[in-house]
């Protein structure tokens, strides 16, 4: 016999692959999705009938025929209107925090100084912003799905520990717990609290909100001051042993180059960094050396897509055709077909969207780890 917990499980598997169906094709009926789903139609059915009670699906408002002899239907959809995610980037000198729907349009963004860089004095900042915001959520009777945060530095997303942000002087940080502590506090109710690289929260929002499966793998690459880079391979991202994996900002482009803020010479960071584009005009350089890293990624993961974004490449828009001009030319003298590069869909608001897209993405996929989030009560 099957425990609670097993049929829980099983439920909740089973939802997500509807909601996963019909996220990939709108306007499904109930019986289609029994097809596409292997689910029988009475399972369906109930489940339908729960995620259009909780607000994950809307329906049409009236049926519509269709081309066999049976009765008309009536499409499904994922409500766009009621549930929403916050997502917030903790970059080295701002705060990012925007609401998204569940298929990502921005509803709300702001963005404001990052006072302190201490982690506790961040956290502050950071939950009051998100208290304003629930309030103004509640007002509007909108439902809050949960909430993802996103920061530069190496994340254990398993414990919400961080454990490396060079450039914001974190280590082994217990950010997540922080966070939960600091909510608790103010009566903040999410409903869950995801942490995660900034990079990779990026990658997750060009997935999750723009191509999906069609797009794996795909590579997101981060120019801030920092350099990094999220990918999401076979459905998931990776994030390596201790979630470090990315970190291309530190990989070396020339040996005795110029010193990096890691105390290391020659850095891609030390190239096409946000500081150093600050300090001179050496755009066609820097756009060069970013074809270069480009170029590097394409062998080491063959993707299908490399989305390029970040504030260097949003106050220098030229650094990102430059690099993709360079990957091309490698790609072309080795005879080898080139990725699709192209600019971040959510401009400078890239992370703090993909920090959304992290709750939508574990809700999606119930047989991830639960340890590796935070639930609220």
């Amino acid at each position: 016999m099957k425990s609670t917990g097993d049929l829980q499980l099983l439920k909740r598997i089973n939802r997500s692959v509807l909601l996963r169906l019909i996220r990939s094709q709108s306007d499904l009926s109930r019986a289609r999705l029994a097809a596409l789903s292997g689910l029988t139609k009475s399972t369906v059915s109930a489940l339908v009938r729960e995620l259009l009670d909780e607000h994950w699906l809307s329906e049409a408002s009236a049926p519509v025929a269709t081309q066999s002899m049976g009765r008309p239907s009536t499409p499904l959809n994922i409500d766009t209107q009621k549930r929403v995610l916050i997502g917030i980037e903790i970059a080295v000198d701002c705060l990012r925090l925007v609401c998204v729907s569940l298929t990502g349009a921005i509803l709300t963004q702001t963005e404001v100084v990052l006072r302190d860089r201490q982690p506790a004095k961040a956290c502050e900042q950071l939950a009051a912003l998100v208290q304003l915001l629930c309030r103004q959520l509640d007002e509007k009777q909108l439902l809050l799905s949960g909430l993802g945060v996103c920061l530069p530095g190496a994340v254990d997303e398993s414990l919400g520990l961080v454990r490396l942000a060079p450039n914001l002087g974190w280590r082994d940080v217990p950010f997540l717990s922080m966070l939960h502590a600091e909510f608790m506090r103010l009566g903040i109710a999410a409903p869950s609290i995801h942490l995660q690289n900034d990079a990779d929260a990026a990658a997750l929002g060009e997935y999750e909100f723009g191509g999906g499966s069609g797009d794996d793998p795909l590579i997101f690459v981060n120019c801030d001051v920092g350099v990094g880079a999220g990918i999401v391979l076979n459905d998931r991202l990776f994030t390596g042993f201790l979630g470090a994996a990315g970190e291309i900002g530190h990989s070396i482009l020339q040996v005795d180059g110029p010193l990096c803020s890691c105390g290391r010479r020659g850095c891609a960071e030390a190239f096409i960094g946000a500081r150093v584009l600050g300090k001179k005009p050496g755009v066609v350089q820097a756009g060069r050396y970013l074809g270069v890293v480009l170029q590097n990624l394409d062998a080491m993961f063959n993707p299908h897509v490399i989305v390029v974004g970040g504030r260097s490449c949003m106050e220098h828009p030229a650094l990102i055709e430059i690099a993709r001009s360079t990957q091309q030319a490698y790609a072309s003298a080795a005879g080898l077909q080139s990725p699709e590069v192209r600019a971040a869909r959510f401009g400078v608001q890239a992370a703090a969207v993909g920090a959304a897209a992290l709750v939508l993405h574990q809700f999606l996929r119930p047989l991830l780890k639960e340890s590796n989030h935070v639930s609220g009560n």
